[in-house]
């Protein structure tokens, strides 16, 4: 259930700051992302917030109006064109619970206005909280890419999961 006292509305530029704390934070604390690079503003941008590669990112406001999390879809060539892949970042220093969930409504809403069939979500196998965030929206196992490397050559599986909408 989606808590009614979550905001969600469209990432704004003034938010970058936030943003790339929320996300370097998680980055920094390791084992959740792919990503392993932290970013600065201008490769955030680039990256999340609607352009070349996002087509739409939301974020979730705590009481206070500070971003909570963000979630971001985004084009993939090796997808269909009516599908988008997905991403979410939430705090882990004084989280908002129920921020994801408040994200993936948002996300939905968009994705059926804007003629999605499907919302791709691929995770590294050794993220066990969101295999479990996706699977408690919905998400249905679809494929899993094996053994890809991380920077230091640890191989990690990738779990894809699919939200038909």
């Amino acid at each position: 259930m989606t808590r009614p006292d979550i905001a969600t509305r469209p990432a704004r530029p003034e938010d970058v700051p936030a943003l790339v704390a929320l996300i370097n934070a998680i980055i920094a604390a390791g084992g959740t992302t792919a990503h392993q690079t932290p970013f600065d503003a201008a490769g955030f941008t680039a990256h999340y917030l609607p352009g070349a590669e996002a087509v739409a990112t939301f974020v979730a406001l705590d009481p206070g109006g500070r971003p909570a999390g963000f979630q971001s879809v985004a084009r993939h060539p090796a997808l269909p064109r009516d599908w988008v892949t997905i991403g979410t970042f939430t705090r882990r220093d004084d989280p908002l619970p129920g921020a994801g969930r408040a994200l993936f409504a948002a996300t939905r809403d968009w994705a059926a206005r804007n003629g999605i069939a499907a919302i791709d979500a691929t995770i590294r196998a050794d993220n066990t909280g969101g295999l479990a965030f996706y699977a408690a929206m919905g998400f249905q196992d679809d494929r899993v890419t094996p053994a890809v490397p991380l920077a230091d050559g640890t191989p990690v599986d990738r779990i894809s999961k699919v939200y038909r909408l």
